[in-house]
């Protein structure tokens, strides 16, 4: 699902506070005035919305310089506003990791991760087995992943190349807790694309990024 498509779709429905939220979220900080047209009113609109946000605790300003003249004040979502989003039960998922790991053993949990990237390299491959075209098959996985609750988005990058963003990982938790599932996603990404495709993680939640992003190159035939 391209960006446009995807704000269009997720923002129908949502009240201004949650627009303004998911917005944030998966775009990143930006100014009232930036937010406001996105959402269809005032700048000064949206800063009064965000003004609530702000006292919930879900939205932060930070002043940044853009040349000469006064900093612009840019919003962003707190750890609280990230918290909005759901983690796919967190604490029980990471509590059963740990018992797993610890009455188990190491092995016995990387037999888990292995035998859901088994599941998920089925379903995948099912869903992408008809798709041609590299980025006919990126878009795909885009769908795939945002029906996961990745917010998933893909572009193309000036060099030729691609960019599949996550704007959110519902596993999260589980992931910091045990980096074995990203590890098994990014393999599976590098298989369903295809061996002209070279796949890198450039930004990554659980080391503290805002998102996960992905670049991909295909090489030439």
């Amino acid at each position: 699902m391209s960006t446009p498509e995807l704000e269009n779709s997720s923002l129908q429905g949502r009240s201004g506070p949650d627009r303004l939220l998911f917005l944030l979220k998966t775009k990143g900080q930006q100014t009232a005035a930036e937010l406001g047209k996105a959402i269809g009113t005032t700048g000064e609109n949206a800063r009064q919305q965000l003004m609530k946000l702000a006292a919930e605790g879900l939205v932060e300003t930070e002043s940044v310089a853009r040349g000469v003249g006064r900093p612009s004040q840019f919003w962003r979502l707190t750890a609280q506003g990230h918290g909005r989003f759901p983690d796919a039960h967190a604490e029980l998922t990471v509590g059963l990791l740990r018992n797993i790991r610890d009455l188990l053993g190491p092995e016995a949990l990387e037999r888990l991760i292995a035998a859901r990237e088994e599941e998920m390299r089925a379903a995948y491959r099912a869903e992408l087995g008809r798709v041609e075209g590299t980025e006919a098959r990126i878009a795909a996985l885009a769908g795939i992943r945002t029906r996961e609750g990745y917010m998933a988005q893909h572009r193309p990058t000036e060099d030729g190349g691609w960019l599949l963003i996550e704007n959110h990982c519902p596993i999260c938790a589980a992931a910091t807790a045990c980096q074995g599932f990203c590890r098994s996603e990014l393999a599976i990404f590098r298989e369903m694309l295809g061996p002209r495709c070279s796949v890198e993680r450039t930004e990554h939640i659980v080391h503290g990024a805002r998102r996960c992003a992905y670049r991909i190159r295909e090489e030439a035939p």
